[in-house]
């Protein structure tokens, strides 16, 4: 039911819902990722949700949040395949269900824009008290992801098995360039974003169709980016898989991350991506896959085991916990699990309940409404033209040949491991 319209410059998703109370909006800011300006553009959303023109302090943009009957605001900004996107989310009380109340939905998205196109600044820049201030909070968020280990091995893990490619970027952007960030030129690059960033505005809930696009083109203006520049997309460049790379780190943990990449070379648009979400969730992608069975029940191996696809790269991920003493051990029970794919050593039950599960998971994302705008943004991210109820078919009409045809394919590229020193 997504109806898409070009105007002002930007991409507006009408998606109506009578499923909801609520009506929720959510733009997304989206530019391919760059070394040299991704730590500025993860930094963008800590500085914008302090204040604007005409709410310039964090307090007074919350008041009008409670004046519009509670209304939440939130920024954050991430990683989608090659891309990099600022995501802003608003979710509002539906006016209709308000007695003598007319204004709220058009007034949330003047706050919208408020917040987007009129920041807190002068004329040299962002305010310097709020800029320097959320830089130490983005060095503290930089600095924690080291005490995660689970996260710190996978990062590692993309970034020895994306050297030189685009990928390879961190979402978050990186500490060592915190010190040459200043108001100005976070100021140029917030600049740049709206200049050059594709912008997909969603509202979803129960609204009056024309009503919204009226709101919209008084409302909300996406200057200098043409509505046909929305489907420009990065080209996903990889190297060549040859040998398997291993590298082994040592830090002071007790738990050894053994993390595994894997290049499938099916991305989301593609016919066979169904079949890889199969693939996937037999191998280790649920409770009672080859891998957790295998690894973790019968072995004993792993305190934790599971895979992973990246949908926009082709990327697969083994993640497990191991002890250091069975690294070897694990890595020859994971590798197993592949060989056994290849052979087709699993059964039509395996793949039905495969089906039924990840058919659900795409159900419950669709039972909420940020959860369906992400699967709808997938789809405008993943060039996938298919309606989400199409991708549940296409998963259901998958059949054992198709998921072999996959394992065929698959090929291990670099395995990590983080363990304890004396290991």
């Amino acid at each position: 039911m997504e109806q898409v319209v070009h105007i002002n410059g930007l991409n507006l998703h009408l998606v109506p819902s009578k499923k909801y109370k609520t009506i929720t909006i959510v733009a997304k800011l989206r530019g391919q990722l760059n070394r040299d300006s991704v730590t500025k553009r993860a930094l963008l959303p800590f500085v914008l949700r302090q204040g604007t023109k005409a709410y310039p302090t964090r307090e007074k943009l919350q008041h009008k949040l409670d004046d519009l009957y509670g209304a939440s605001l939130s920024l954050d900004a991430g990683k989608a395949g090659l891309d990099h996107v600022i995501s802003v989310r608003m979710e509002v009380a539906n006016q209709k269900y308000i007695e003598n109340e007319s204004s709220i939905l058009k007034e949330s998205l003047e706050l919208l824009h408020e917040v987007i196109f009129n920041p807190l600044t002068d004329e040299r820049g962002f305010d310097e008290t709020i800029v320097n201030r959320e830089l130490q909070s983005l060095k503290q968020q930089l600095r924690s992801i080291k005490d995660d280990k689970v996260n710190y091995a996978q990062q590692r893990l993309i970034d020895e098995m994306c050297a030189g490619e685009t990928f390879q970027i961190h979402s978050q952007g990186y500490e060592t360039d915190l010190e040459n960030i200043n108001r100005k030129n976070l100021m140029e690059a917030y600049q740049a974003i709206l200049d050059e960033d594709v912008m997909d505005l969603y509202v979803l809930g129960d609204f009056d169709h024309e009503a919204v696009k009226q709101m919209i083109e008084t409302t909300i203006t996406k200057s200098k980016t043409a509505p046909e520049q929305a489907n420009v997309r990065a080209k996903l460049t990889q190297k060549q898989t040859g040998e398997s790379e291993e590298v082994i780190e040592r830090e002071d943990i007790q738990q050894a991350k053994l993390h595994i990449g894997y290049r499938t070379g099916i991305v989301y648009r593609d016919a066979d991506y169904p079949a890889l979400l199969i693939y996937n969730g037999i191998l280790g992608g649920f409770p009672g896959s080859k891998l957790f069975l295998n690894v973790r029940e019968k072995h004993g191996l792993a305190y934790y085991v599971a895979s992973g696809v990246e949908s926009y790269t082709g990327l697969l991920y083994v993640y497990s916990g191991v002890a250091a003493e069975d690294y070897e051990k694990a890595k020859q029970i994971i590798a197993e699990q592949f060989v056994d794919m290849r052979a087709g050593e699993f059964t039509e039950a395996d793949i039905a309940e495969t089906k039924a599960m990840i058919v659900n998971q795409v159900l419950e994302s669709m039972d909420s409404a940020q959860g369906l705008i992400e699967l709808l943004y997938q789809n405008t991210l993943g060039g996938r033209e298919t309606s989400l109820e199409t991708l549940i078919e296409d998963i259901q009409q998958v059949e054992k040949e198709d998921i072999t045809k996959i394992a065929a394919n698959v090929t291990e590229d670099t395995v990590y491991l983080l363990t304890r020193e004396e290991a």
